[in-house]
C-alpha cells in the first residue's frame, strides 16, 4: 500500500487548525488525527503522543489517550528510548520488538509491561526555536513495515507545518495580549502621573520620578502603586495618597 498522501492530511489539519481557540487544542487534535491516520494503515490500534522541546525543556504535550501520554512519559522519566534519539538525530528511530531490543532495555521491558511490543518515533520540523516528536506504539513486534512508516513520515511533514502555523499564531496573539497589558499599565502610570503633577504643581519628568520612589521605597512595582493613586483618587480606598518631593 502506498502511503494515503497528503492532501486529505493537509484537509483535516487545516480545519483543526482553524476550529481549535488555542495550541493544546490543536497539539491534541495533531495526535488524534495521527492516531486514527496509522491504525488504518497498519491494521491495528495505534497510540500516539507528541513531544514538544522548547528551550531545551523535553516534555509530553498531547496524547490521543490517556494511555499513549502515559507510555511517552515513562520514556522522559526513564530519558532513554526511539523519540528522544528521534529528536537528537532529526529522523525515524525505530523499535522494531521489545522482546529483541538491545538499544533501550529498560524502555523496553516498561513497554512490554504495558503490552506494548514495538515503537515508532518520528521527528517533526518546527524551525529554530522548537522541535517536536510523534511517538507511535504498536501491540505487537514488526508493525512498523516500511510502508507504515512511510505514512508516518508523511503525516509528521504535514503536521510539523500545521504546528510551526500553530506556533506563529500563539506567538502573534501572545504579543497582542503583552501589548494590551502593557499599555493598560502605562495609562494607569500616566493617570498617577497627573494626579502627581496636579497635587505637587510639577513636571511629567518629576511626577515620573516622584512615582518611581514611592515604588522602590515601597518595594512595589510602578504599576500597583499608581493603580493604589487612582484608587484613592476615586474614592475605593479610605487613606488618600499625596507625594511630595
Amino acid at each position: 500500500m502506498e502511503p494515503s498522501g497528503n492532501a486529505e492530511h493537509i484537509r483535516s489539519l487545516h480545519e483543526l487548525v482553524v476550529g481549535s481557540s488555542d495550541i493544546h487544542g490543536i497539539l491534541n487534535g495533531v495526535t488524534s488525527f495521527a492516531c486514527d491516520a496509522m491504525s488504518k494503515v497498519a491494521g491495528e490500534n495505534i497510540d500516539c503522543a507528541l513531544t514538544l522541546r522548547r528551550r531545551k525543556r523535553t516534555a509530553t504535550v498531547a496524547g490521543s489517550s490517556e494511555r499513549a501520554v502515559y507510555l511517552d512519559k515513562i520514556e522522559q522519566e526513564l530519558r532513554q528510548g526511539p523519540c528522544l534519539e528521534a529528536l537528537d538525530l532529526g529522523r525515524p528511530v525505530l523499535l522494531a520488538d521489545v522482546a529483541t531490543d538491545t538499544n533501550w532495555p529498560l524502555y523496553s521491558k516498561a513497554l512490554e509491561a504495558e503490552g506494548v511490543h514495538s515503537a515508532l518515533g518520528v521527528p517533526m520540523d518546527l524551525g529554530e526555536t522548537s522541535e517536536a516528536v510523534i511517538n507511535f506504539f504498536a501491540p505487537t513486534a514488526g508493525t512498523f513495515t516500511n510502508v507504515v512508516m512511510a505514512e508516518a513520515a508523511a503525516f509528521a511533514d504535514v503536521a510539523g507545518s500545521t504546528l510551526r502555523l500553530a506556533i506563529r499564531i500563539e506567538t502573534v496573539e501572545q504579543l497582542n495580549a503583552d501589548l494590551k497589558t502593557a499599555m493598560s499599565s502605562r495609562t494607569v502610570i500616566d493617570l498617577a502621573c497627573g494626579v502627581i503633577m496636579a497635587q505637587n504643581r510639577c513636571g511629567q519628568d518629576e511626577a515620573f520620578g516622584v512615582l518611581t520612589k514611592a515604588s522602590s521605597h515601597r518595594n512595589q512595582k510602578l504599576h500597583a502603586v499608581a493603580s493604589e493613586i487612582i484608587a484613592n483618587l476615586s474614592g475605593n480606598s479610605g487613606n488618600q495618597l499625596r507625594f511630595d518631593d
